[in-house]
């Protein structure tokens, strides 16, 4: 039971303190500093959550998150049954902690007239003391199927998909085309927001518990085995690769040297970080840099590039600055477009909005120098160019953070004969198959690009129906149905 005065007594949010920027720029690890005081703070929020009758937060999280259960346990210290009941519903709260947008934070109830519960927060800080305090452990299963699974990518839903058939038993491999193992969660998430000692200590879990790992082999590619070839050495495919094809900016000036996609950009820098020599390493060293894409990228690309000691750092964004207060349009419990400052954004450059790119220029050499740009009205919900306001911005680095348009078709999507719709997206059913028996899909490449939580719970619920597939039935839960494609018979 919630103390049910809790949030009447305490009605503001406190969260953890962010390190300096003088210091943290000097650095790539996490921006939040861990003080003994952090922990009152801690059990002061979860006590302001109200225990709702109906809990929105619930409906919030696609994981169906179990809230106020672990909020209340721990605000009474009971940090064990705490991690119970947040594994319970989520593989890698030790991800989403840091890396999630928290869509249940705008469906608390309390958020109506009062700053929501520090949830996120909360959630972090009940599996960081998990793993201090050695409660995470391999989960082994009792007796194995005989069934094997290949699961093709190791983000988030990969990895999830992976654990939870591991751990009913089945005998699981995990491909990645990528030297380790991860995906984004290892390459395109900066150190400064995630520091991958957390990847890596899942991973040894994961190893412990049973799944093998196969980093370095792309399936599909040339001299790696093909997709057919997969489908007969195993029973059961999960694809999880993700949806991979950026999105670029065909406009004047776009093949000149200086100007790279983000994903491009960002893995090297994680490469270089972890230790490993980056031979030719785009780098902001000393440069004006421009990011095009406003959002969760691009700050990461900011943040990267102040790290690099760039001279100077705009994030351009096409739509027009998002108000402060909810939409009329997006009232609670939805999850709103608002204005928010992400941690890179507090350390440096400048965003700038409703602006489009209209043309790159460069020197004589065929290196970018500048950007030719013009404020955009987007009323009628397309970019129209505002007369009379165009500009250059100096610019020797150009990063292009857009998003993805899909999966790539070359390699296993065509060799097992796929449907891709004109979203990109790979055709799947309501029980997560495509239209080749045995094969699956979960996360991004099912989906199109999501956030991390989609991706685990699109992960756990695939892994429920590969289990089913393969034995007849299953007790693996399933938080969400697919978002499924038609599939041409």
């Amino acid at each position: 039971m919630a103390d049910p005065k809790g949030f009447l007594k305490i009605r503001d949010r406190e969260l953890p303190v962010r390190r300096p920027v003088p210091i943290r720029l000097m650095d790539w690890k996490e921006v939040y500093s861990k003080r003994a005081e952090d922990a009152d703070a801690l059990t002061r929020q979860a006590g302001r959550c109200m225990d709702c009758g109906i809990p929105f937060c619930h409906n919030g999280c696609p994981l169906g998150n179990l809230i106020p259960e672990w909020n209340d346990l721990t605000r009474t210290g009971r940090f064990d049954e705490a991690i119970e009941r947040l594994h319970a519903t989520n593989n890698f709260p030790d991800f989403t902690g840091r890396l999630c947008p928290a869509p249940c934070e705008t469906a608390c109830v309390l958020g109506i007239n009062q700053p929501a519960v520090t949830i996120k927060n909360i959630e972090q800080s009940i599996i960081d003391k998990a793993f201090d305090d050695g409660l995470v452990t391999p989960q082994i299963p009792d007796r194995l199927t005989g069934s094997t699974v290949a699961v093709i990518g190791s983000g988030p839903a990969g990895l999830a998909a992976a654990q939870q058939l591991t751990r009913v038993g089945h005998t699981v491999a995990v491909f990645e085309r990528d030297d380790r193992i991860g995906g984004l969660l290892r390459y395109g998430i900066p150190e400064f927001k995630m520091e991958k000692r957390h990847v890596d200590r899942r991973l040894e879990q994961m190893a412990a518990e049973g799944t093998r790992f196969r980093p370095g082999v792309e399936i599909g590619a040339d001299g790696e085995l093909t997709g057919t070839e997969l489908l007969e050495r195993y029973d059961a495919v999960v694809l999880a690769m993700g949806a991979t094809v950026r999105r670029d900016l065909p406009v004047p000036g776009r093949e000149l040297g200086g100007i790279h996609q983000a994903m491009e950009y960002l893995p090297q820098s994680n490469r270089a970080t972890a230790g490993d020599l980056v031979p030719d390493q785009i780098t902001a060293a000393g440069k004006d840099v421009v990011v095009i894409g406003g959002g969760d990228t691009g700050a990461d690309c900011l943040g990267t590039a102040l790290r690099q000691g760039a001279k100077n750092v705009i994030q351009l964004e096409i739509m027009p600055r998002p108000t402060e207060d909810r939409p009329d349009g997006q009232p609670w419990p939805t999850y709103p477009m608002v204005y928010r400052v992400a941690s890179a954004h507090e350390e440096g450059g400048e965003r700038v909005y409703a602006t489009s790119t209209v043309e790159f220029v460069g020197d004589d050499d065929g290196n970018v120098t500048q950007l030719r740009v013009v404020e955009v009205d987007m009323g009628t919900g397309r970019p129209v160019a505002v007369e009379g306001t165009e500009r250059v911005i100096p610019a020797q680095l150009v990063l292009l953070a857009m998003g993805f348009t899909g999966v790539p078709t070359a390699g296993v999507v065509e060799q097992l004969g796929l449907e891709v719709d004109p979203r990109g997206r790979i055709a799947r059913d309501g029980a997560w198959a495509t239209s080749v028996p045995g094969v699956f899909v979960a996360g991004d490449a099912g989906r199109g690009q999501s956030l991390i939580v989609w991706a685990i719970a699109e992960g756990r619920s695939a892994a429920a129906a590969v289990d089913e597939f393969l034995r007849g039935h299953t007790e693996l839960p399933a938080p969400i149905e697919p978002t499924t494609v038609s599939i041409t018979v």
